[in-house]
């Protein structure tokens, strides 16, 4: 098996096709799997690589709550491309992939040739941000003390996942085998140090502001977690652009994944072909502007 070395903790990843790299970061319940539709695709122009975040097998599971945070989460997409020597990507995340590929815009900007951003955002909700920990920390015991199948009869009943239930019973049913075989110790692990303490994403507005990475935000319209996080960076990060994609939920790229690598071909295209712009300061207006904490 092909490991990449991340400060002592050997990631897993997989690699298709040849020419521009792009770089593949997964969700929580999800593992490299989940890019299956964007690796068959994009493989066929695109050098693309998807790797297990550490705590997924068959990367490492460090036993040490101290080897989990959304820094070392960071770190370990750089280390990725150090071993592949990749010196600049595109950087595709989901959900907890989406907040580490947004920080990677933040920490490494000049090895990111582009982010795309899908579900970003949960538990930066002021409003609900003590309920968002206090879940959180209670799916952690679950994982502890129940196992895995346990907490997937829990998630698999979210919000803003029945969709794909709905839309690809086959697809949902799959989806929730390969959780079910990942590590309770793992996905404890990473809910405490890196879900449940990393920084809001409208605790970050300054630092979006200044960033001129070519990002695509994309969100579904019934995943409530991330449609306001995704609003605030398109106002404040004047090199974002945002897509809504309707009647979809959490996963868009699992949900719909024909549009989705329609429209994040484009993206890429217009990135590769020099034709991205970012947002002309004259459509930016006081009143509708994100306020900046």
């Amino acid at each position: 098996m092909p490991y990449a070395n991340s400060n002592g903790v050997r990631l897993y990843y997989e690699e298709a096709g040849k020419g521009v790299p792009i770089v593949f970061v997964h969700e929580f319940s999800g593992d490299l799997r989940s890019w299956e539709p964007q690796m068959r695709h994009f493989s066929r122009r695109y050098r693309c690589v998807a790797f297990n975040a550490r705590g997924y097998p068959p990367s490492d599971v460090p036993a040490s709550p101290s080897k989990y945070s959304h820094v070392t989460a960071t770190d370990d997409i750089a280390n990725v491309m150090r071993r592949l020597g990749i010196g600049r990507a595109h950087v595709i995340g989901c959900s907890m992939g989406a907040y580490a590929t947004l920080q990677f815009g933040l920490r490494y900007p000049r090895r990111a040739l582009s982010l795309t951003v899908i579900g970003a955002g949960a538990g930066s909700d002021p409003a609900k941000r003590a309920q968002f920990l206090r879940n959180r920390a209670a799916i952690e015991r679950l994982f502890r003390e129940q196992g895995m199948k346990a907490v997937a009869r829990v998630l698999q009943r979210a919000p803003h996942r029945v969709q794909l239930s709905i839309k690809d019973p086959r697809g949902f049913r799959e989806f929730w085998e390969h959780f079910v075989e990942g590590s309770a110790l793992g996905h404890a692990l990473t809910l405490r140090g890196v879900q449940s303490r990393r920084p809001t994403i409208y605790s970050l507005g300054e630092r979006f502001a200044r960033m001129k990475v070519p990002t695509h935000i994309v969100v579904g319209d019934e995943d409530d977690g991330a449609l306001g996080p995704g609003l605030f960076l398109k106002r404040v990060c004047p090199a974002a652009r945002l897509t809504v994609v309707r009647a979809t939920g959490h996963l868009v790229s699992v949900e719909e994944p024909d549009y989705f690598n329609r429209i994040t071909e484009d993206f890429l295209n217009l990135v590769d072909s020099g034709q991205w712009r970012p947002r002309d300061p004259r459509s930016l207006k006081k009143s509708t502007m994100a306020k900046r904490t």
